[in-house]
């Protein structure tokens, strides 16, 4: 089984080989403002993404990237900017841009990015309860 999310106007794609084991909802200043809900994994591996994306760093040692469409402007994934001790580059892919049927029974994690920088205890909700 694969996901997949598209922007917009269609010109920015990913696809997540498989289905995540969550989704991770989080309140940090980036994603309370982007509307996000990530899928995880790492580039060329579960998650691949195609078109031309553009990047936005807060500042040059950010940590991670921000990839929006640069026609429509919706938010695609999140890179890491460093490769990781085995050479992976960790990714993640907002599954705002699947169909909703697709992965609304995906279970969320909360992530307290704005205060603890920790887990939230889950509490039962999955994706479909955060649409509206």
């Amino acid at each position: 089984m694969l996901l997949e999310g598209s922007c917009l106007c269609g010109s920015a794609r990913w696809r997540f080989d498989g289905v995540p084991e969550s989704a991770t909802i989080c309140n940090c200043s980036a994603c309370r403002r982007y509307g996000t809900l990530w899928a995880y994994d790492f580039e060329g591996e579960r998650i691949h993404v195609s078109g031309e994306t553009r990047p936005y760093m807060r500042r040059p040692e950010s940590v991670l990237s921000f990839d929006f469409c640069g026609t429509c402007g919706c938010v695609v994934c999140w890179r890491s900017t460093r490769l990781d001790e085995d050479g992976k580059r960790r990714i993640a892919v907002n599954l705002r841009l699947a169909e909703p049927e697709a992965v609304g029974h995906i279970v969320l994690d909360i992530f307290d990015g704005l205060d603890t920088f920790e887990d939230l205890p889950r509490d039962g909700r999955c994706v479909v309860h955060v649409w509206a």
